[in-house]
């Protein structure tokens, strides 16, 4: 690892991961063994490696380590709060495997706004974004499974923030879209996207997919397309303009299968990345390759003297 300042990396993790509904007796806390490299690099482009989760922890550099080890050279290290944003601006710039999003999280717009705070956290987000580092905005968008309908409105107002910000710094937009994707699609389109816009753990079908592929919208594909009970997401992948489609894991959440449930890190994208290789009916090589070239597309070379892809 190599540093960008005198101060070093920022040291440990912030927080234990959220429950999932699943009950802690319940759950394999084991973390799964490591995959067979893949044969050509790729990037994680959501992960949050501030969150511990299972028995076996890993310092985020370890995770790195572990990560490369496989064949992923670098992640986009994402916050969903303040403290987590400049934790991970932080880390982004001490490692050069590492690039960073900035945001408040959908479900934290709600909160900060009863607490008269939401302007002012956003005002903060804006700072964070120019930092050269900082590639994208993000996770922002809307949550309609965890937020009630009165705090909808919070929701759109950080939402709509977002995406001037990213659009204000020309990086990417990290869309997070449960339960809403009509209400994200009317808000991009009535506040105007920005160039480079993803939405994170794609979550849609097929007729969203085509959306996308209309507007050049990207969609980054975690863990969720190995599950048995996903066959929609497949179908969605088989329907994306091969040119913007992303891999990611959003560890520690949604571990792919045959580890579905048990602690997850960048290390662990192999397997979806096999998963998209076989529902596309294409070689890994290839799929790999074409999943590198568009991640250093929307986010910039993870090389320290670069700031944005030519």
């Amino acid at each position: 690892m190599s540093s960008a300042g005198s101060a070093g990396p920022p040291a440990g993790r912030l927080r234990t991961r959220s429950s999932d509904g699943t009950a802690p007796s319940r759950r394999d806390l084991s973390r799964p063994p490591s995959p067979e490299p893949l044969p050509v690099s790729v990037y994680d482009n959501h992960a949050h490696l501030e969150f511990e989760d299972g028995v076996d922890q890993l310092d985020p550099l370890d995770s790195l380590d572990r990560a490369g080890a496989v064949g992923v050279r670098g992640i986009v290290q994402v916050g969903t709060d303040l403290e987590t944003s400049r934790w991970s601006a932080e880390l982004a710039a001490h490692d050069p495997r590492v690039l960073a999003a900035v945001a408040l999280h959908p479900n934290e717009a709600p909160r900060l706004a009863a607490r008269g705070l939401l302007c002012e956290q956003l005002s903060e987000i804006s700072r964070l974004a120019a930092q050269p580092r900082v590639r994208a905005v993000g996770e922002t968008g809307l949550d309609f499974f965890r937020t009630a309908e009165d705090g909808r409105e919070a929701q759109l107002e950080s939402f709509e923030a977002h995406i001037e910000i990213a659009k204000a710094n020309g990086i990417a937009l990290q869309i997070h879209d449960r339960d809403a994707h009509d209400e994200v699609v009317a808000t991009l389109r009535r506040v105007g996207a920005p160039e480079r816009t993803v939405f994170h753990c794609f979550s849609g079908d097929a007729a969203l997919a085509r959306i996308c592929n209309e507007q050049g919208w990207v969609m980054s594909f975690a863990g969720t397309t190995t599950f048995k009970n996903a066959p929609a997401l497949r179908e969605a992948l088989s329907v994306a303009d091969p040119a913007l489609v992303l891999a990611e894991t959003d560890a520690p959440f949604l571990t792919p299968e045959p580890f579905r449930g048990r602690p997850n890190a960048p290390y662990l994208l192999p397997h979806t990345v096999r998963r998209m290789a076989e529902a596309l009916g294409e070689p890994l090589d290839e799929v790999c390759a074409r999943i590198a070239a568009n991640t250093e597309r929307v986010y910039g070379s993870w090389d320290p003297e670069q700031r944005v892809a030519a």
